[in-house]
Order: structure tokens, then C-alpha cells, then sequence
């Protein structure tokens, strides 16, 4: 009984204590960390403050990830993978800037990152009281969170009335028991500077994705252009490079074991506050299915493109991001399994309702919270599989379906009386969609369209009946096979031409219909069944929100205020060390790469296809001042033990002195788990070290320019 209870007493401990390292924390939380202590040699009002400028200011959400300024004329850094798409966008046959990299000389020939915004935080405000003052009283959770969001635009509307170049918004923290405002200036001109050939920015491809030890040169530099008044205007040729109150100063000194780091960025997602009956649901029914779709999608994508370089350059964007989840989902599932994670939430969670149980007053609050939230969950368990399928029609069973569902629903809306519309909608929506199709037509290859749509149709046909697609009925009980079908309705539909696309965002509902394309008729067929889930998701979602923070207000109350709120796409500061790891028994992984090391890997073949140049560099030992002394070669990439996760992509890890000295650009595939916990003995950062950047963009993309401009030379 003693011995089990001392388990009980370490595994509460294990899931509630923070270790040192862990912790995606908001920038108002620095003072609680005590990082003097940690290794950090600058105050911490340099790492972030409210009131004067500070290495916070340099650093920018970009393109789904992170970037940060490097000098005073708006250069920009990031991973090779978040300017990736930009590079899609602009490549073609005649110029696959994904396979030779681009060079802009002069500032003249930078060239244009489609659709990228890039957003630099200017304000941050705790608006907690006036949020929650709005929702008093109120016991039912949709009317609730009807009231919090009628309070959020009422606070957001004032920062963006008038300006196109400010976004302001309001993020839930720890599920509604806090709220922050993010105040950001929008960029709109991002310009392609310099991005290696993605024989360094990509070396080792999807074989070492998620993998130590790691030796891709993943960065890019590109620039925020503004008007001349330094408004966030749209790309211009009158445009002129923006100039940050803040950039971030290059490191010098080489990276030893045990150094400090710390990292700013947008991590996207994590789930760590989460139940067991949510790690169940992910464990067993979300990832393997996407797993399964991802990769049955990615196989078709590449049959029908091989040989076909047009084909393979604009299903590349689609194929990286479904590979790149697909093995993330696989990481976490195998981490899951490996931990017996779901076993230890169980028993984590009879400590909790015990602790609950203890007093009458937290009895009455929390003892049968963890069972109101699963109660909930029956709510999208019965359709799970039909929804999961119908999830394709939403991107990946083909552009035009796709296409055809936005364009009703924004006719929807403008049917719709100005009260009754949904909130967001507005004419700069509308026009903000049809500037992003020729992004989405950019990367149309009908082949793989075609493909996608019959292969989800397909699945819409085995769905057992109980979870059948309505609105599809038509397709199937015709004696047309379904390949017959599609191919008839490609080759009757107008939707292939963009332009004749734009006019149809002006277009009612009735003039919609009287079209008679069957692109836009099978969207209006489905819409119901598209109106019904989407109906079942948002009661879910607000149900279980508001059951989720009662959960937290318990662990709250049990351990104390010293909680940081899990990631949302908010900024965020993470810390720790340079170390290694130990992922079995016998293994040892050093923290550093080099130089040699990617030489070994070289087979001259993809993904291991290192470029001649660079190979020959080694060869003859040409380091420049890029070697360092104690390795006496080229540092490639390194681990830390920085807290991160996706959207973190492209953040600057910085040294005790707050310079830049690396990218984070990956995790390990040990610790794929990370999002739901964090292993201080397992879990690390990869990134790339701002030497072998700088080596590369030297001695390989011959643009010492870049570096004379960063005031490294």
C-alpha cells in the first residue's frame, strides 16, 4: 500500500512539476523565471519589455512560423520550410528556385512572396476582467461565448478601424481564464532575398525529418517592404525596405555543451492540460486516420507526377506539409504507446479526483468534472468516421469542389440580412478570398485533382450507413462508374479558369444555382450535411471548452499559480541548454553536427544530394572564418533543450548575451509526444547554427553582401 501510494505521490510530482527547461511562456511571465539564475547575462527588460524596445521587437510571425530582423533595412531570416511555399509560388520549369535556390544581387531583383504576411506584436494586454465581466452570470456555455466574443470585437474594433495594416485580436489562455490582446502590425510586401537550393535547405528530405543527428541548412533570408510613410501597404515598386526600431545583433562566438539558450516565437498548438479521454480520442481515432489518409494521399501525388516536373513543383507544397504531419502523427502515437501515456493520465487524474474529494468545497467544484467531459465527447464519437471523411472535401478531394464551396458560402452570407451574417464576414473578406485564388490555382495539376475527388467519393461510397455523406446520393445511385462522373464534370465545369472563378464571388445563391455547374451543384448538395457538422463541431468545442477550464481552475487551486497556458499561436519565450541525448539503451547523440558529417551522408542522390561546390569546400578544408577551433570544422546544426513545437519554425535561438546564434527548425522524433508532455530527458530542439548559415551564404551563395548588411563582416 506505502509503495503505492509513493508511486501515486512521483507521478503526480512527474506530470505537475516543471522542469526546468519546460514551458512555452507569455512574455509577461520573464520576472517569475528567475533566468539571471538560469544563464541568462542581459536583463531581462532587454529580452522583453512593455515600455521601451527590446530583442522581443525583432521577431515576427511569417508565413505559419517565425522570422526575425538582422539588420537595420528590414532583412529578415527564417527556415529554408517556412519560405518554402514562396519558393513554390514563383518557381517553374524554366526556374525551379526550389532545386537551384534564388539570389536577388540587388535589391531590384528581389521577387515577391506570394500571399505572405509578415506580423510584428506592438501591443499586449491582459483584458481578463472586461471579457469575463461581459459573460456574468451567465450559466448557459453557447450563450456564454456569445457574449465573450461580442466583448472581443467590441475591444478589437477600435485598433483596426481605418487601418489595413493592423490586426488585433483577443487569445484564450488555460481555456477562457484568461484573456491576452495581441495588437499586430501586418506587412504585406514580403520580398525573396536569398534561399539555398534544397539540396542544403532540404538535405536529407523526409528520410531525416524528425531526426538526429541532422545536417539540412534549413533558412532563408527575405525582406518586409512598406510604403514610404511605413504603412504595411501591399507590394509596390514604390515600396521601400522597412526599418525596425529592432534587429538582432549575429554571434560571434562558437556554442559549447551546457551553454544558454533562449528562443521567441508563434508556437501553433499543444495540449498538455489535456484529459485522458482527449489523448484516447487522438491515440486511437484523429492521428491513425489522418496518418492513413496523409499517406494514401501523398502516394497518388506522387504516381501521377513522377517524371512530370511541372506536377511534382506544384504538388510539392501539398505533399512536404501532409508528409511532414503525417510523420509527426506516427511520432506521437509510437511516443504514446512507448510511455503507456494514456495508462499514466488515468492514474494522474484518481489522484486528482481524490485531491478533488478531499474537501467538500472542491468536491462540489471538481469531483466529477473529468466525467462531465467525457460525457461530451459521445457528442462526435457516433460520426467520427463520417466526419473524418467528409474533412477531405475541405482541401483534399480536389481544388474545384473546394473552390465551390467557398464560393456559395460566401453567397450565403450576402443573402443573409447584415445581423444574421456570420461574424468576420465582411467586403474585404470577400476580396481578400478572391486575391488568394491565384494561389490556389497555382498549384492546380489536374491529374492529382481529379484523383483526390475520386478517391474520397470512393470512401463516401464504403461509409457504413449509419454514417453516410447526404448530399451525395445522386453520384452513387447512378450506373456511371464514379471515375466516369468526375471526368464528366471536368470536362463540363468553367471552374478551371481563375477569372471566370473571380466573377462567381459576386454572384447571389439563385445565381449560383441556375449555373448549373456541377462543381457548384455538388456543394449546394452537400451544404446541409457540411451546415450539420460544422453545427455539432462549435456545440462541441464550446461545451467542452467551458468543462476544460473548470479542469484547469482545479489544478489550479492544487498546484499553485506557476502554470504557463498551453501554445496558441501567441508569442512565446522557451529556454534551456545545449545538450545531448540518450533515445536507447547503449546510444549517445553528441548535440552537434558538422561539416563532415553531411559529407558522409552524401550519396549524390536524393535527399543526400549535396551540392558539388559545397562538397568541394570540405575537400579542401576552404572554412573561412566559419571553423570552429574546437571541432575544427564547419558546426551545422545543434540540440537545445528549448521548449517548442510547431509555428516556432524560423524563431532565433539566442545565446546568454541575446545574439543570434541558430534557427530552431525541428524537434527529435523521440520526444513527438512533446505537445501533450514535456521529457526533460528526451525532448530537443534541432537548429541550425547560425555559422553554417553564414558559411553557406559566403562561400556557396557567393552573397557575402548579406553579411556585410548584418554587420558581420
Amino acid at each position: 500500500m506505502k509503495k503505492s501510494i509513493l508511486s501515486l505521490l512521483l507521478l503526480v510530482m512527474f506530470i505537475l512539476q516543471l522542469h526546468a527547461q519546460e514551458g512555452m511562456w507569455l512574455l509577461t511571465q520573464l520576472n517569475q523565471l528567475d533566468l539571471a539564475k538560469k544563464g541568462l547575462q542581459i536583463p531581462v527588460s532587454e529580452v522583453y519589455s512593455k515600455d521601451k524596445p527590446s530583442v522581443s521587437d525583432a521577431i515576427v510571425q511569417l508565413g505559419g512560423g517565425t522570422a526575425s530582423f538582422v539588420s537595420k533595412d528590414g532583412l529578415l531570416i527564417t527556415n529554408h520550410h517556412v519560405a518554402y511555399t514562396a519558393i513554390q509560388r514563383t518557381s517553374s520549369v524554366n526556374s525551379d528556385y526550389l532545386t537551384k535556390g534564388f539570389l536577388a544581387t540587388k535589391r531590384s531583383d528581389e521577387i515577391k512572396a506570394p500571399g505572405y504576411r509578415a506580423r510584428l506584436l506592438i501591443e499586449m494586454k491582459d483584458v481578463t476582467a472586461e471579457v469575463l465581466d461581459a459573460a456574468k452570470g451567465i450559466s448557459d456555455p453557447a450563450e456564454k461565448n456569445k457574449k465573450i466574443n461580442e466583448k472581443i470585437t467590441l475591444i478589437t474594433e477600435p485598433y483596426t478601424k481605418g487601418k489595413d495594416d493592423i490586426d488585433a485580436s483577443v487569445s484564450q489562455m488555460f481555456n477562457g481564464r484568461q484573456y491576452i490582446l495581441y495588437v499586430h502590425k501586418v506587412f504585406k510586401d514580403i520580398r525573396i532575398v536569398y534561399a539555398p537550393p534544397s539540396a542544403i535547405g532540404n538535405y536529407g528530405g523526409e528520410t531525416d525529418n524528425w531526426m538526429w543527428p541532422r545536417h539540412t541548412g534549413d533558412f532563408s533570408f527575405m525582406r518586409v517592404y512598406c510604403a514610404p510613410d511605413g504603412t504595411g501597404k501591399a507590394y509596390s515598386a514604390d515600396n521601400v525596405p522597412y526599418h525596425p526600431k529592432v534587429w538582432l545583433k549575429v554571434a560571434k562566438d562558437f556554442l559549447k555543451d551546457g551553454d544558454f539558450n533562449f528562443i521567441i516565437g508563434y508556437p501553433g498548438q499543444t495540449t498538455r492540460y489535456r484529459s485522458s479521454t482527449s489523448v484516447y480520442f487522438n491515440e486511437h481515432y484523429n492521428y491513425p486516420f489522418t496518418i492513413k489518409n496523409f499517406k494514401e494521399i501523398i502516394d497518388l501525388c506522387d504516381q501521377l507526377t513522377k517524371g512530370n516536373r511541372d506536377g511534382q513543383i506544384k504538388e510539392a507544397n501539398l505533399v512536404r506539409g501532409l508528409a511532414n504531419t503525417m510523420k509527426n502523427y506516427q511520432g506521437k502515437v509510437d511516443g504514446m504507446k512507448k510511455t503507456h501515456f494514456y495508462e499514466k493520465k488515468l492514474e494522474f487524474e484518481k489522484v486528482f479526483v481524490k485531491w478533488a474529494n478531499s474537501k467538500p468545497e472542491t468536491k462540489a467544484k471538481y469531483a466529477d468534472i473529468l466525467e462531465k467531459e467525457k460525457a461530451e465527447y459521445k457528442l462526435i464519437e457516433g460520426t467520427k468516421l463520417r466526419d473524418e471523411v467528409f474533412g477531405n472535401f475541405q482541401g483534399l478531394a480536389g481544388t474545384l469542389v473546394n473552390v465551390a464551396q467557398r464560393v456559395i458560402y460566401f453567397a450565403q452570407q450576402k443573402d443573409k440580412p447584415e445581423s444574421e451574417r456570420d461574424p468576420g464576414f465582411s467586403e474585404d473578406a470577400v476580396n481578400q478570398a478572391i486575391e488568394g485564388l491565384q494561389f490556389t490555382y497555382a498549384n492546380y495539376f489536374e491529374p492529382v485533382d481529379k484523383a483526390l475527388l475520386v478517391r474520397t467519393l470512393n470512401m463516401a461510397k464504403e461509409l457504413p450507413q449509419a454514417q453516410r455523406i447526404t448530399g451525395l446520393e445522386y453520384v452513387f445511385s447512378s450506373s456511371k462508374p464514379v471515375e466516369q462522373f468526375v471526368d464528366e464534370a471536368y470536362k463540363a465545369t468553367k471552374l478551371t479558369d481563375l477569372n471566370y472563378v473571380k466573377t462567381l464571388y459576386k454572384m447571389s445563391t439563385k445565381e449560383l444555382q441556375a449555373l448549373n455547374d456541377p462543381f457548384i451543384n455538388m456543394a449546394y448538395s452537400i451544404d446541409p450535411m457540411a451546415i450539420e457538422i460544422q453545427e455539432t463541431a462549435d456545440k462541441f468545442n464550446v461545451n467542452v471548452t467551458a468543462v476544460r477550464k473548470i479542469y484547469l481552475d482545479g489544478l489550479f487551486e492544487w498546484k499553485g499559480s506557476n502554470m504557463y497556458p498551453d501554445a496558441n499561436g501567441s508569442k512565446r519565450f522557451s529556454y534551456g541548454k545545449i545538450r545531448g541525448y540518450r533515445p536507447a539503451d547503449a546510444v549517445w547523440y553528441y548535440p552537434f553536427t558538422t561539416l563532415e558529417g553531411m559529407v558522409d551522408k552524401n550519396t549524390g542522390i536524393e535527399p543526400f544530394d549535396a551540392p558539388p561546390a559545397l562538397v568541394d569546400l570540405y575537400v579542401k578544408k576552404d572554412f573561412g572564418h566559419w571553423v570552429n577551433p574546437a571541432m575544427k570544422d564547419v558546426p551545422i546544426a545543434f540540440l537545445n533543450q528549448c521548449d517548442i513545437t510547431g509555428g516556432n519554425s524560423g524563431s532565433p535561438v539566442l545565446n546568454a548575451k541575446g545574439e543570434i546564434c541558430g534557427l530552431a527548425f525541428d524537434g527529435n522524433y523521440e520526444s513527438m509526444i512533446s505537445d501533450w508532455q514535456y521529457d526533460e530527458a528526451l525532448q530537443r530542439c534541432i537548429n541550425v547554427d547560425i555559422h553554417y548559415v553564414l558559411f553557406i551564404t559566403e562561400k556557396v551563395g557567393k552573397a557575402g553582401f548579406l553579411l556585410e548588411e548584418m554587420g558581420v563582416k
